[in-house]
């Protein structure tokens, strides 16, 4: 059975770097894309969860369940391998509540000072929920190399601090296309666009049922 593709798509996060980021990536949809802001939603919601996935399908399925429309959300951060993979669910939060990207930073360079492995990498889940079915999720990774030196401008969150060896640049110097291209936002994202063009339905894969994680 293939799937009716929606009209309007909720991206459901209230932060502005990331919405402008899946805007971009989300152009060659064809579909209007609409922001919290733009219907006077809050996409504010605790993240219980223990794992990307767990996290990002709460968040579209609070979508969902409050405006009716199909909701996409991501839930993603930094991992690093010398510390079993921490900050990941809590990389937004891992100095603390309020959020503030500078002071994760200076945690994770303090953790990472004395440790001879630097392999990071980013991962990012995208979860699709619609109303009546169960949610499907995309994946991606971005690996890097984590630098105590602070370089370039673009990007957000720990964007400065991971360095990419093959282009010789930290994240935060790359282009939008450049980023876009490598990203685990962009891998994740570029999933869900495959599986909109082919509207394979609910025999896709990815599909999760929400009381299972």
């Amino acid at each position: 059975m293939r799937s009716v593709r929606p009209s309007r798509l909720l991206l459901a996060t209230g932060n502005q770097k990331k919405l402008k980021e899946l805007r971009e990536i989300l152009t060659p949809v064809g579909i209007s894309v609409v922001v919290p802001a733009d219907i006077g939603y809050n996409p504010d919601v605790e993240e219980t969860g223990t794992t990307f996935e767990a996290n990002a399908i709460l968040k579209a399925e609070a979508g969902v369940a409050a405006t009716g429309m199909w909701t996409i959300a991501d839930d993603s951060g930094i991992e690093a391998r010398a510390l079993n993979w921490r900050p990941g669910v809590y990389s937004a939060r891992y100095a603390g509540v309020p959020c503030n990207d500078e002071a994760n930073n200076q945690k994770l360079i303090s953790e990472l000072e004395n440790q001879t492995d630097k392999h990071v990498q980013y991962r990012c889940v995208i979860a699709l929920a619609r109303p009546g079915q169960l949610p499907l999720t995309w994946s991606g990774i971005f690996v890097g190399q984590h630098t105590a030196t602070r370089t370039g401008s673009g990007g957000f969150g720990y964007d400065p601090y991971v360095f990419v060896p093959e282009l010789g640049k930290t994240v935060a110097e790359l282009s939008n296309e450049e980023k876009h291209a490598r990203s685990h936002r962009g891998q994740a994202l570029r999933g869900f666009m495959e599986w909109m063009e082919s509207a394979e339905g609910s025999g896709s894969p990815g599909v999760r049922k929400s009381g299972s994680l």
